[in-house]
């Protein structure tokens, strides 16, 4: 274990911006973090990540369970993962994300390829979003999300039509961000568990057709001089306010 520890810590504060990943001794590290090995249950509190820049290849007899890659027990991960991915065929740790992803989706407007949408997506990545919908324009730039697109279930309505039907189809309220008129504070506003959260763009925010389709106008406090918040991180501050209500 402490090997483990001293491999790892020297390759998190290696020199370099970017250290190379480390040869790690798979079943320590499987032993070192409960649920990484194997489909256990996982604690509340996140533990510390310890493989920051990547694993190196496996070490030691390789594991037989379906949900690991055998290419990349042999080469390495080096990917944007937490350590009970390490080593998981993409398909396997979607999978099992889906068995526990909360019950918000989020929507974003797209008419302009918004540089914000890769960021929210890795935003409800990183909160265990369902789903985040893409209203508008199809394509969107990913760069922001960092990969986290190959986790994270993306949907597109052409419209806002189009996404007011298939929510009300699932019987989603809809919920619209955005500090205007009429509006209710978020730190005093209690999210369905069930919803939809829509964004609207950079600049000119919702659109009306979003406004009119809204079922609640819900707006973040703000005590500085600038109007509003970057979307991305109005997104984030939106779904961590869900996680508070509804995880804690």
């Amino acid at each position: 274990m402490s090997t483990l520890r001293t491999r790892l810590a020297n390759a998190k504060w290696a020199e370099a911006e970017y250290a190379p990943p480390v040869a790690v001794d798979g079943p320590a590290l499987a032993a070192a973090q409960p649920g990484y090995g194997g489909r256990v249950p996982e604690p509340l509190n996140p533990t510390p990540e310890l493989s920051t820049y990547g694993v190196g290849p496996w070490i030691g007899e390789w594991p037989d369970e379906p949900y690991y890659d055998p290419e990349l027990l042999e080469r390495g991960d080096t990917r944007n993962v937490i350590d009970r991915y390490r080593y998981w065929k993409m398909a396997a740790i979607v999978a099992d994300l889906d068995e526990k992803r909360n019950p918000f989706h989020v929507a974003i407007e797209n008419w302009q390829h918004d540089m914000n949408i890769g960021s929210i997506v890795r935003s409800a990545n990183a909160f265990g979003a369902d789903t985040v919908h893409i209203v508008g324009r199809k394509r969107w730039n990913k760069r922001g999300a960092m990969v986290t697109d190959r986790y994270q279930h993306v949907m597109h309505h052409p419209d806002v039509a189009a996404f007011v039907e298939w929510a009300r189809s699932e019987s989603l309220p809809i919920i619209a961000i955005d500090n205007m008129p009429g509006s209710v504070i978020m730190e005093t506003y209690r999210f369905p568990e069930r919803c939809v959260m829509l964004f609207g763009q950079e600049g000119p925010g919702l659109s009306p057709e979003a406004v009119a389709a809204g079922d609640a106008m819900v707006e973040i406090s703000q005590f500085g001089s600038t109007r509003s918040i970057n979307a991305s991180a109005a997104a984030a501050v939106t779904m961590h306010s869900w996680i508070l209500q509804h995880r804690f």
